[in-house]
Order: structure tokens, then sequence, then C-alpha cells
């Protein structure tokens, strides 16, 4: 037999009036190998059909089974209930929009970041279909593709303390989209355009630095090191921006 396993699981449709937020237990025995992605399968089919939470790949790409587990954010697609205590806490991400129990709105969030943070290759050039791509070399598309692993599950807004606090705050994975397109030779953004984006309290001044971000990346992208490099370049660039306009007047 295995280990038998609480779960507490936070309860709260906001379309139904009658609907209080709420805790409900569910009790399972432990199977091998299982996942907390196995776990709610089984009590939404053998206990309670009613259980909201999103799943689409199972296999830690699509990032949209992310939820706080014990307080941590983090895939339940990826989380074996073996490394976990025999009593285990559900709640939903924090920042994002509710949908009900442990489902929420992170789609929403993601189009108004990569919005605002204008998340896509600026040039002047005509696309030319018969052209031959750019050449770039393999360490720098290495170094781009690094960045590029992030699937938008929201673990990194939600441990994030500033976020938390304010609703405009960007959050790392604005950041690591930026210090992406930093990196890339197609965009010919200026580094003063860059800054008119993020150098500002909303964006990287505004971070506290407690890297709870990188904490709970399910896919341990090198935030710590991006944000440190992006703080660095805003920092200098506002330095250039101060004496710009003090010397234009």
């Amino acid at each position: 037999m295995g280990r038998p396993l609480k779960f507490n699981i936070f309860r709260y449709n906001p379309q139904d009036q009658a609907s209080v937020p709420h805790m409900d237990t569910f009790h399972l025995e432990e199977t091998d190998a299982m996942t907390l992605f196995i776990a709610l399968n089984r009590i939404r089919e053998e206990q309670d059909s009613t259980l909201m939470f999103d799943f689409v790949c199972r296999a830690g790409i699509c990032g949209s089974c992310a939820m706080l587990i014990n307080g941590k954010p983090d895939l339940a697609c990826h989380t074996k209930t073996a490394n976990l205590p025999e009593e285990i806490t559900l709640m939903p991400l924090p920042v994002f929009k509710l949908i009900g129990d442990l489902s929420v709105d992170t789609g929403k969030w993601f189009r108004a970041m990569n919005e605002k943070v204008q998340s896509w290759i600026h040039t002047d050039r005509v696309f030319e279909p018969a052209a031959q791509e750019e050449p770039m070399t393999n360490q720098l598309a290495e170094e781009i593709y690094e960045l590029e692993r992030c699937i938008e599950c929201g673990c990194c807004v939600a441990a994030c303390g500033k976020a938390n606090m304010r609703e405009d705050f960007m959050g790392a994975t604005a950041f690591n989209r930026i210090a992406r397109f930093m990196m890339d030779p197609r965009d010919k953004r200026t580094m003063n355009e860059y800054y008119e984006v993020v150098g500002t309290d909303e964006g990287i001044f505004g971070c506290l630095g407690l890297l709870g971000c990188e904490d709970a990346c399910p896919k341990d992208i090198p935030l710590q090191d991006q944000l440190g490099i992006l703080r660095r370049k805003m920092g200098w660039a506002s330095v250039q921006h101060l004496f710009s306009r003090f010397f234009n007047k």
C-alpha cells in the first residue's frame, strides 16, 4: 500500500454568487510515480467532478498547471507526491485573475506584458521571402535560446514580492523578454529606447532583488544573471539620459 495523502484544496467559483472561498479536503492513496497532475485528475474523476484546474501538455512545456504547492509556485505535472509530505495544500497562483478553484487566467496578463515591452523584433528592413536568413553565431543563438525557454507559466510572477504588491510591476518574465531582444542583432532598438520601456519604477528599478523568481522558475532560466545585467545597462542608460537632458537645455 502507498502512503495515505491528504489534499487541502482551495475552492471558489467567482462566477457563482453563492460560492465563498474555502478549503476542501480529499484523501488518496499514493501510487508509484504519482504526480500532482495524476492526483488532481483522480480527485476530479473519482471524488468531485466540479474541481477546476488547468492542464494541457503534462510534460512541463505549456505551463498551464502552475499553482501554489505548499506555498511555493510550481508545475503540478512535474511535481511528484513522493517529494512532498503526506499533507499537501494547493492554492491558485496569486497576481493573476482567478477563474475558479486552482485555475487562473495567465494569458491576459502575459499578453498585456508582451505588448508593454513590445516583445517583437524591431527593424526597418523590408521582409524579403526569398532572402537568406541573417547569420548568427551558434554561441549567440544558444544564449538567446536559453532565455526563449520561458513557458510563461507565471511561477516567477507569483513568487515576486513586488508583483504581489504592485499590479503594474512588469516582473522577471518581462525583464527576461527585454534581455532576449537586447541580445538579438536583428532588433535595431537603441539602449535609450529600451530605457524608455523598462527603465522605470514599475520596470527594472522597481525590482527588490529578492530573487524569488529564480527560485520558483521550473525551467531554471538564469533570471538572476539577466536581472543584474539589465539593471547595470539601464543604470548606465539613465545616467546618459540625464546628461543628454541637461546639455540639451
